[in-house]
């Protein structure tokens, strides 16, 4: 089966999307604007998720037994989705920082 381009480049631009949403939410939490980062982490989140969902759907087709046709094109979309779940994680962890070095400045 080879995916459709179609298909891939919704991963490309989902997850790419959502990498940037996480930045812009790190940038705001720097900014002590928690409450814009939390709405840029929750718009990140829903394009990752859809992102994700469609390489799965790919991944169960060939976990089914199905050989999926590995393209450029699809191992560029792995890369920015994964890039993306990295930029998650580390959005999660700069975003406790700020806000403990905010609790810190407070006292």
């Amino acid at each position: 089966m080879k995916p459709s381009e179609m298909d891939i480049l919704e991963i490309i631009s989902d997850a790419g999307q959502a990498k940037n949403f996480y930045i812009e939410a790190i940038q705001e939490a720097k900014s002590s604007n928690y409450e814009g980062c939390n709405e840029l982490i929750r718009k990140g989140n829903e394009l990752y998720a859809k992102a994700h969902r469609v390489h799965q759907q790919l991944v169960s087709e060939e976990a089914s037994g199905n050989e999926v046709v590995i393209t450029l094109l699809l191992s560029h979309a792995q890369n920015i989705l994964a890039s993306a779940d990295s930029f998650k994680v580390l959005c999660d962890e700069f975003i406790d920082l700020y806000r403990r070095v905010d609790e810190l400045s407070k006292r």
